[in-house]
């Protein structure tokens, strides 16, 4: 039986999906807010129905996210095969990552494998087997690191 996305699985997808929009348009975290939650979170957009989410969740991540981004790409930087420094890695994966990271740094009320397992759930809807196993090992390297009491 396939599991239904609760709304913070929806908000985590939609806050990668909003740090990705970020990203690769340069938008800013005010257009980026109003357009998610006019537009996508909870609406049908091209054929497709996008679940409501928690938008305070969503909120809480992408400013988190950008608040601490230099913080959270040098953790992730280290947590990464040498020679492939995260401006090498895909956009997309990128904002997962840093979506993860942020929530395994400053979100203590997420369980560290809830986390991982939520963030691994969204590269797969775009990745395949491969890059969400990369997504599920960085970040079990940053949980264990952040977080080793729950390991």
């Amino acid at each position: 039986m396939a599991k239904v996305p609760t709304q913070r699985a929806s908000a985590r997808l939609a806050a990668a999906q909003a740090l990705y929009q970020m990203d690769v348009t340069g938008k800013g975290v005010n257009e980026v807010f109003a357009e998610f939650e006019t537009y996508w979170i909870g609406q049908e957009v091209e054929g497709e129905q996008y679940l409501p989410a928690e938008i305070a969740f969503f909120r809480d991540i992408v400013g988190g996210v950008l608040k601490d981004q230099v913080s959270i790409d040098r953790a992730i930087d280290a947590s990464l095969v040498q020679g492939w420094p995260l401006a090498r890695i895909e956009a997309l994966m990128r904002a997962i990552l840093r979506a993860g990271t942020y929530e395994l740094k400053k979100r203590k009320d997420v369980p560290p494998k809830v986390c991982i397992s939520e963030y691994v759930d969204v590269a797969s809807a775009f990745f395949g087997r491969e890059e969400s196993g990369m997504i599920n090992a960085v970040l079990d390297v940053l949980a264990r690191q952040e977080r080793p009491d729950q390991f």
